[in-house]
This record gives structure tokens, C-alpha cells and sequence, in this order.
């Protein structure tokens, strides 16, 4: 399973406590994302002098980057409660209409996974959005009457991986519109230090270098590596993470400089060896790996497009001349490309 990966970007369960703790709980200790850090420091500074309810947000993004943490950090900016709740989740129009009728005012109401709702919650969620109201149908058949129940003012906040995915009215209800993109290693190796110090795990600079260039850009990533080392280091060291036990750490991991595991080097040399590089396509690479195709386009895909192993072409997926390097292989001759 995908989640089992150690540098899965998708969160397991068990994982939420750790994450809670590591959470950042405001704006200003909230690392990278600088453009759209300061962007909801505006938006949020001017709905709070206005004394009105934060435009409707809309985060996006691979997973592991901090979407979630970033709707817990509105809602503390604006000292408010945040109610939470999952795309999934939503499967009667009574289950959103009890959240919504129950938040106070300006307070936010947080859905993950928004792109999953289903057609008939989003018809609801429209004049939620606009005109905070409900539009209740009661009774059946020629006897049915619709009622308008006013709400509070408040402010949703999606998050989602497949943007593509949201229909074109939910999208264009939301008026803060920000991408969250792959952290820089300088960003990590913050991101590592400030955990560490939280863990209460001694981690010299070399050592929180060697977890950021191996954390795939994720903070989730690199949080789930760093609780990996500090067990290493406290069964095989002195408890203490220098470089040396660092590298042991996730060479025991399988985790290499690039932070690929074998998960990725399989999906790599399925492109190379089964379909001469590419191009081809995701049904067919999700066939060879026995993948979920979702998993692929969501979880694998982004990173190695990002690192510059993959690309992603009109015509389909094509290993590029570094995942030819990187197993020591010689990139076939594809001509003049046309992409």
C-alpha cells in the first residue's frame, strides 16, 4: 500500500497525534510557502479590521504540504473556532447542514478533500457560500416547500490535491485562491531543526542537511523521517543525530539522496525497461507497478516530475535523461522533442 511507504506524502492515522504536536500554531512560525503566507496575513489582517467573515479559501497542492496546518493557523490568526470535516464524509445534505447551522460567526469550517463531495452537497453548499443561507426543502411532491434558514458569517476553507477536479461554479465561490508548492531543502532543514527541538532530539546542521535533501520537498515527509532517526539513533547511537547516524538511518530505510524509495525506482524502471521510456500512459504504468492510477497522478507523480525524472507529455509519461543517470543507463535517442 501506498501508505506504507516511509516517504509516502499521504498521512497514515496513526500519524495525526505526532502532526498535531509538530503543528505550527500561527502564521509567523509557519515555514516556506512565503508568497502565500504573506498573501492570507493581508486577507486576514483586513477581514479583521473590517469585522467581517475572511473570503471563502481555496488551498491546493500535493499532499504532505501543509494544508490542513494552514486552515488551523487561519482560524487562530482570526481567533475563532474550526470545525472539520472531509469530502467523504459529506454523504447527506442533513450532515453539512448540521455544520453549518451550528457555526458561530466568522468562525471556519474546514473540508478536506473538497473535490470528493458529491453533487447534490455541493448544490446546498452555493448559497451557503454566497448568501449564507440554507435552502431546505420540506415535504414531497406538490405539497413541498422550500424554506431559506439564515446563517452565521463564516468562512470555508478546502483543500484538495486534484484542483482539475472542482466544478467550475464550487471554484469560482472561493475568493483567496493560493497552490502550495514543494518546500526548498533550506525550508526542511528549518522544518527539521524546529521539530527536533520540539522532539526533544539533538540534530546538528549536517544531519538536518541530509533529512531535507531526502524529505521530497514534504514536510510530512521529512517530520516521519526525522521520528525514524531519532529511533535509530536511540537503539544503534547515543541518542544524539549526527550526519553518520543520519546516513545509516535512511540506508536502513531504503531511502536514498534522493529520496526515492523502492516504490519509485520500481515505477522508474517500469517506464525504462517495459516501455523503452515512454512515452505511455498512466493505465498502462499503473498495470506494470500494480498501482492505483489515482495514487500514480496524486502521491508518485508529482515529485518525480518536480526532481525531473519524469515528464509528462501530450502523448504520455517519458523517463527523462536523469532516470537514465540515475541507474547508470544510457537515455535512448528520441529525435527533436515536440513537447
Amino acid at each position: 500500500m501506498t501508505t506504507e511507504r516511509i516517504v509516502s506524502s499521504v498521512r497514515d492515522d496513526e500519524e495525526q497525534q505526532y502532526e498535531a504536536g509538530l503543528r505550527p500554531r500561527t502564521l509567523a512560525e509557519y515555514v516556506g510557502q512565503e508568497r502565500v503566507r504573506e498573501n492570507l496575513a493581508v486577507s486576514i489582517a483586513a477581514a479583521r479590521q473590517r469585522r467581517e467573515a475572511l473570503d471563502h479559501v481555496l488551498l491546493y497542492g500535493p499532499p504532505g504540504l501543509g494544508k490542513t496546518t494552514l486552515a488551523y493557523i487561519v482560524a487562530q490568526e482570526l481567533e475563532v473556532q474550526v470545525r472539520t470535516t472531509s469530502g467523504p464524509v459529506l454523504e447527506r445534505p442533513g450532515d453539512l447542514a448540521a455544520l453549518l447551522t451550528n457555526l458561530k460567526e466568522h468562525e471556519v469550517l474546514f473540508i478536506d478533500e473538497i473535490h470528493r463531495m458529491s453533487p447534490v452537497i455541493e448544490e446546498i453548499l452555493y448559497p451557503a457560500l454566497e448568501d449564507y443561507e440554507l435552502d431546505i426543502v420540506i415535504g414531497q411532491g406538490p405539497s413541498a416547500r422550500s424554506v431559506k434558514v439564515p446563517l452565521q458569517p463564516f468562512t470555508l476553507i478546502g483543500a484538495t490535491t486534484r484542483a482539475g477536479l472542482l466544478t467550475s461554479p464550487l471554484r469560482t465561490r472561493f475568493g483567496i485562491v493560493h497552490r502550495l508548492d514543494f518546500y526548498t531543502d533550506d525550508d526542511l532543514r528549518e522544518i527539521v531543526t524546529r521539530s527536533a527541538r520540539i522532539l526533544n532530539v539533538p540534530v546538528d546542521g549536517a544531519a538536518a542537511g541530509e533529512l531535507a535533501r531526502r524529505g521530497r520537498g514534504t514536510p510530512r515527509v521529512v517530520n516521519r523521517l526525522l521520528r525514524r532517526v531519532r529511533d535509530y539513533a536511540e537503539v544503534r547511537a547515543d541518542g544524539a543525530v549526527d550526519t553518520a547516524v543520519a546516513k545509516q538511518a535512511l540506508e536502513l530505510l531504503g531511502v536514498d539522496d534522493n529520496g526515492f524509495d523502492e516504490a519509485d525506482r520500481r515505477l522508474l524502471r517500469a517506464v525504462i525497461d517495459k516501455f523503452g521510456g515512454g512515452p505511455v500512459g498512466l493505465n498502462s504504468i499503473a498495470a506494470a507497478i500494480s498501482e492505483e492510477k489515482e495514487a500514480i497522478e496524486d502521491i508518485y507523480e508529482p515529485f518525480l516530475i518536480q526532481a525531473g525524472f519524469i515528464d509528462r507529455t501530450p502523448r504520455g509519461r517519458v523517463a527523462t535523461e536523469r532516470a537514465y543517470g540515475y541507474f547508470g543507463l544510457e537515455g535512448p535517442d528520441r529525435g527533436p522533442r515536440l513537447w
